[in-house]
């Protein structure tokens, strides 16, 4: 998983509340575990008039173009900015695989579903939780200027406007420390080898019966 310390780019809205984990990935596209590959499919209901399959080549698609993703002036965006409730739904990790693979690293929203949060840390995009207000100041900045971009700073845990306003934001120091790092659960569980050997050799002095194969 890739590190995370600053991300600038451009803003993509998606102004909708309730944005479910089967808009941001459809069933039809997760039944396979590997973790990349998903981008193409992300909002593919959202982003293409026509039915979508898996194996059908996007030239092969209608694009719908009064959606944000599919617009000239946001492409290239790695940030996202919605409404509350994100990622709600079945708890579908491919739902952040495709986000990340289409290449949004930060999403911001008022609130988040719990499980897509927990799994937004373990795949390296950075949900940020900010005050409604804001992120309608946010979304409406993005809708009406061209360009409109924004600096994610996780290490001081702010995001810097172009006009030199700061918002902060709050982050638990576990996913932080994730994040960061770039680890992801087995990387997490590499940290503690010590941990591990200790107890391991606890059992070995404590349990000798159980290790005399």
């Amino acid at each position: 998983m890739r590190p995370f310390k600053q991300v600038e780019s451009r803003v993509v809205p998606v102004d909708r509340s309730n944005i479910d984990t089967d808009a941001l990935i459809p069933k039809q596209y997760i039944k396979s575990i590997e973790r990349t590959g998903f981008g193409k499919y992300l909002f593919d209901e959202w982003r293409f008039l026509d039915k979508g399959e898996p194996g059908m080549l996007l030239e092969q698609r209608i694009p719908n173009p009064e959606f944000t993703l599919n617009m000239e002036r946001y492409q290239g965006a790695e940030i996202l900015v919605a409404q509350d409730n994100f990622g709600c739904g079945s708890s579908r990790e491919h739902a952040v695989w495709a986000l990340e693979d289409f290449g949004i690293r930060v999403v911001i929203a008022p609130s988040f579903a719990e499980i897509f949060y927990a799994n937004c840390f373990k795949n390296g995009v950075l949900p940020i939780a900010l005050e409604p207000e804001k992120v309608e100041t946010l979304i409406h900045s993005a809708l009406s200027v061209d360009g409109f971009s924004l600096l994610v700073d996780l290490p001081s845990q702010l995001i810097n406007m172009s006009d030199g306003e700061s918002l902060s934001f709050s982050i638990d120091p576990y996913y932080k420390l994730r994040l960061e790092n770039g680890y992801d659960d087995i990387d997490i569980t590499l940290t503690k080898l010590d941990q591990i050997a200790r107890y391991e050799q606890k059992r070995r002095e404590q349990e000798p019966w159980l290790f005399t194969v």
